[in-house]
């Protein structure tokens, strides 16, 4: 039986994300978790395609990257603190 996975290559791209100038501290915090997560996705993108692991990682990923590019309610900031902490980056 075969995946339904895509042939089209994951995100490669790199983003500019939107930074808070009013907290510097989190804005380097913010800087090394943007980086951590683009490193990520250098790896999953190294992996196969098809590949469940890689599809469901970057889903997780691009999450991240979603919630780290906008202004965060406090369930946000809490549903990133755990993403972060389930990833393990």
């Amino acid at each position: 039986m075969e995946g339904g996975g895509s042939t089209t290559p994951f995100y490669r791209g790199t983003t500019t994300l939107a930074t808070n100038p009013a907290s510097a501290a989190n804005g380097a915090q913010k800087g090394d978790r943007e980086a951590a997560v683009d490193a990520e996705i250098a790896q999953v993108n190294k992996l196969p395609a098809h590949s469940s692991y890689a599809i469901h990682r970057m889903k997780v990923l691009n999450k991240l990257r979603h919630l780290l590019s906008i202004k965060r309610t406090t369930s946000q900031d809490e549903e990133l603190e755990l993403l972060f902490a389930s990833l393990s980056i």
